[in-house]
């Protein structure tokens, strides 16, 4: 019971502080806003702009039109004069007027001209140059000690194919099987690594093909 009176007594007394804070609060009208000035919009006096006098402008002498009374009239024209020039005057001899006159040359027409040209027989074409025959590729030299490795395959079908496309082409190939089971294709064999060098030159150039000098393989 002594700790429930204190705590109502608390309480009691918080209320009445709230009470006495916020209930004049309720009461009180609101402050007026402070009222902001009206704009007020100033307009400025014109400035005084200082102005020069200019004479008026002259036209031009071609311009310039002569008094009404300085209008010159044209001269007076003798009829008698007009007459005698207009007449015909009679020719002995036939001149160059008596000449017919030459047609006017018909204007070309570029259709008839296309026509015509279409229809003309055209000329022989030149033959073509006959290209150069290429050289055969370099010869190989029996027992010689460099060789062009062109392709190894593990099927020897492949290296079949390969080593026959390349003897249509002139180059002496050759096939070989390997230890691991790899068939190895050759052009060759050359007396000297320049001719190699040549060989694998010549293989890049018409087989496309990348090949690689290396030395016969002794069995």
């Amino acid at each position: 019971m002594k700790y429930g009176m204190r705590e109502r007594i608390s309480g009691a007394v918080i209320i009445i502080a709230l009470g006495v804070i916020f209930v004049p609060m309720l009461f009180d009208s609101p402050a007026p806003r402070e009222e902001r000035p009206a704009p007020v919009l100033t307009i400025e006096q014109p400035i005084d702009v200082q102005r020069t006098p200019v004479d008026e402008p002259t036209p031009p002498a071609s311009l310039s039109t002569p008094p009404a009374g300085e209008i010159e009239e044209p001269p007076e024209v003798d009829a008698e004069q007009v007459v005698e020039a207009t007449e015909p005057v009679e020719r002995d001899e036939p001149g160059d007027l008596d000449q017919p006159t030459p047609a006017a040359p018909e204007a070309s027409d570029p259709i008839a001209e296309l026509a015509e040209s279409a229809q003309a027989p055209s000329e022989p074409e030149p033959e073509a140059a006959a290209e150069p025959e290429q050289t055969p590729p370099t010869a190989p030299s029996e027992g010689g000690e460099w060789e062009v490795q062109v392709g190894s395959f593990g099927q020897p079908d492949n290296a079949e194919r390969l080593e026959a496309q390349l003897n249509e082409q002139g180059f002496s190939a050759y096939r070989r099987a390997r230890d691991n089971d790899m068939t190895s294709v050759y052009v060759g064999p050359f007396a000297s690594s320049s001719d190699g060098e040549q060989a694998r030159t010549e293989l890049q150039e018409r087989a496309n093909i990348q090949g690689l000098l290396v030395r016969v393989r002794e069995d």
